[in-house]
C-alpha cells in the first residue's frame, strides 16, 4: 500500500485530506478537531513510512492562498481597528520576546545548544519561517530542525485547546458579546420633535448610526433623501442596532404603533445579490441608488452577517443588498446590481493572481536583519500583508482586489487543508527520530515550558483587555502564527472577529519570531 501511494502522490494527497476530514468531523462532548485532523493524519502516515511525503510546493500554494484571502477579507476592518488594537499588538510582541528569553534560560539550564534552543523556540511557537531563519543563521545545520519537530505538535495542540476554551467560556461573556453585536432591526417611529437635522445626519453619526428607509408625510410615502427634513407627525422607518435605535428615538420622537414596512403598495423591499464586477469595491454612496432610481440600500448581508448600509461601506460581489425603492423601479435596480447567483463564486482572477504575485514577492524578498545577514518574512506573512493593504483598497481602477465572501471562504478552506497535509507529511519522520534521541525528553520539556508561558501570557492578556471569545481565539491563532488554530476557531464560529484578531497580531508576531530565532542562534 505504501509503495502504491508513493507512486501516486495526488492520490496520497486526497487520501490524506479525506481521512483527516472524516476524523475531524467526529464530535466528542462538543469538541472536534476540524481541519487540524488533516495535520495529525499526515503525521501518522509519514511516521508509518517516511516516503509518504507530499511535495513542498503544494503546502506553499495552500499557505499563500489561505493567508492572502484572510488578509483581503480582514483588510478594511484591520485598518479600522489598528489604532484601538495597537496596544494589543505591542502586548503580544512583548510576550513573544519574553518567550524567547524563557527559551534561552530553560534551554541553557537543560544543557541544550543555541541552535537547538532556536529550534525549540520556533517549534513551540509553531513558526516555520523562524526555523528557516535559524537554520540559515546556523549555516545550514539540521540541529534547529530537531528541536522544531519535537515541540511543534505540542505547540499546535495546546493553543488549539486554549482557543477552544476561549470560544466556549462564560455565559456572561457571550451575553455581553451578543449585546455588543446585536442584530440590525427596523422600527417605525413617530416624529414629535421640531427643528431636527436632515436625515443624512443620523446615518453619518459615528456613535449611533441609523438609516431612515421610509418617510410618510401626510398621504405621501417616499424614500427620504439625505437633505430631507423631518416634521412632527411624520412616520419614519428607522434601521440600525437596537441600542442605536433607542438613542435616536429619544432625539426624534416615540415608537409608533403602525409598522410602515407592512405597507408595500408604493414602496417595496427586495434583497438583491450584487454580482456586477464593475461595482465591486465601490462604496454605497458611489452606487448612487437614490439619484439613479429613487432607491435606498438599507442593509448588506455578507456571509451570515448583516451590515448597516452606511455611505462609506464598501460592497463586494456576492453581497446581498436589501433595497427599498418604488415598486416599478425594483427591476431596474436588480439589473443594475446584477442579481446573478454567479457573483458569490466569482474569483476575480486578475486581482487574485496579481495580489498573490505581489504577496509572494514580498515574502521572498531578502530583508536586512538586526542579527546580521538577511531574512525573509515567508510565504504566509508576505501574502497576508499585501492582502491587508489590497483588501483595504478594494479596487484600483479596473482591477478588483476584493474576493466574494463565498469564494474567499472556499479558498481559505482549501488552502489550509493543503498546508496542513504537507506540514504533517514532512514532520512525521523527524518526530520519530527526535523522540528516539537522548535529548528528546529535555527538548520536549523545554518546548512545553515555552508554549505554556505563551499560553498563560495570552490568557492573562485576554482577561486584562476583556477580549471577547472570538477575538481572543483569533489573537491566539495570530500570536502562535498557526493556521490550524485559526481554522479550528473559524470552523466552530464563522465569526469575522476571529479573522480580525488573527490579522491584527499575525504580521508583527511573524517578524518578531524570525528575529528572535536568529538572535538565539548567536547567543
Amino acid at each position: 500500500m505504501a509503495d502504491f501511494l508513493v507512486e501516486n502522490p495526488v492520490l496520497l494527497l486526497f487520501a490524506c485530506l479525506a481521512i483527516g476530514s472524516i476524523a475531524g468531523a467526529i464530535r466528542y462532548r462538543g469538541f472536534m478537531l476540524g481541519p487540524a485532523a488533516v495535520l495529525f493524519t499526515a503525521l501518522a502516515l509519514s511516521a508509518w513510512d517516511e516516503r509518504l511525503e507530499l511535495a513542498p510546493v503544494i503546502g506553499q500554494l495552500g499557505l499563500a492562498l489561505f493567508a492572502y484571502c484572510i488578509g483581503v477579507a480582514s483588510g478594511a476592518a484591520f485598518f479600522g481597528a489598528l489604532r484601538s488594537g495597537l496596544g494589543t499588538m505591542l502586548a503580544v510582541t512583548g510576550l513573544l520576546a519574553a518567550c524567547g528569553a524563557v527559551a534561552y534560560g530553560v534551554g541553557r539550564a537543560l544543557g541544550l545548544s543555541p541552535e537547538l534552543i532556536a529550534g525549540v523556540f520556533s517549534g513551540a511557537l509553531t513558526n516555520t519561517p523562524a526555523l528557516a531563519a535559524a537554520t540559515e543563521q546556523a549555516g545550514g545545520s539540521p540541529t534547529p530542525t530537531v528541536g522544531y519537530s519535537l515541540t511543534y505538535l505540542a505547540g499546535v495542540v495546546v493553543m488549539m485547546l486554549l482557543a477552544a476554551w476561549a470560544l466556549g467560556r462564560g455565559r456572561a461573556q457571550r451575553r455581553y458579546e451578543a449585546e455588543e453585536e446585536s442584530p440590525i432591526v427596523s422600527v417605525t417611529l413617530e416624529v414629535t420633535e421640531e427643528g431636527l437635522p436632515p436625515v443624512g445626519h443620523f446615518s453619518h453619526d459615528s456613535e449611533h448610526p441609523v438609516l431612515f428607509s421610509r418617510r410618510r408625510h401626510g398621504d405621501v410615502t417616499e424614500v427620504p433623501a439625505e437633505d430631507t427634513l423631518l416634521e412632527p407627525g411624520d412616520l419614519v422607518a428607522a434601521i440600525g442596532r437596537q441600542s442605536d435605535i433607542e438613542a435616536v428615538t429619544d432625539q426624534v420622537g416615540v415608537p409608533a404603533a403602525e409598522p410602515m414596512t407592512l405597507d408595500r403598495r408604493l414602496l417595496d423591499m427586495r434583497r438583491i445579490t450584487m454580482s456586477s464586477r464593475k461595482l465591486s469595491g465601490l462604496t454605497v454612496r458611489q452606487l448612487e441608488l437614490p439619484g439613479r432610481f429613487g432607491a435606498l440600500a438599507s442593509r448588506v448581508r455578507r456571509g451570515d452577517v448583516d451590515l448597516l448600509a452606511t455611505d462609506d461601506l464598501v460592497v463586494q460581489q456576492g453581497d446581498r443588498i436589501r433595497v427599498i425603492a418604488p415598486r416599478e423601479r425594483l427591476a431596474d435596480v436588480a439589473r443594475f446590481l446584477g442579481d446573478s447567483e454567479r457573483g458569490p463564486g466569482d474569483l476575480n482572477p486578475i486581482g487574485l493572481s496579481l495580489g498573490l504575485c505581489l504577496g509572494l514577492l514580498l515574502g521572498v524578498m531578502p530583508l536586512p536583519s538586526p542579527a546580521g545577514g538577511t531574512f525573509e518574512i515567508g510565504l504566509a506573512a508576505g501574502p497576508l500583508l499585501v492582502g491587508l493593504v489590497l483588501g483595504r483598497m478594494a479596487r484600483s481602477g479596473p482591477v478588483v482586489w476584493s474576493i466574494p465572501y463565498t469564494a474567499s471562504i472556499a479558498l481559505q478552506q482549501l488552502g489550509v487543508l493543503l498546508f496542513l497535509a504537507v506540514a504533517g507529511s514532512r514532520a512525521g519522520g523527524d518526530l520519530v527520530d527526535a523522540l528516539a534521541s537522548p535529548e528528546g525528553v529535555r527538548i520536549l520539556l523545554a518546548g512545553l515550558v515555552v508554549t505554556g508561558v505563551a499560553a498563560g501570557g495570552l490568557l492573562a492578556l485576554g482577561r486584562l483587555l476583556k477580549l471577547g471569545g472570538p477575538r481572543m481565539a483569533g489573537i491566539i491563532a495570530g500570536a502562535q502564527t498557526q493556521p490550524a488554530v485559526l481554522a479550528l476557531a473559524q470552523e466552530r464560529t464563522g465569526d469575522q472577529r476571529v479573522g480580525l484578531g488573527y490579522a491584527l497580531v499575525y504580521p508583527a508576531a511573524m517578524i518578531l519570531k524570525i528575529l528572535v530565532a536568529q538572535v538565539l542562534v548567536l547567543m
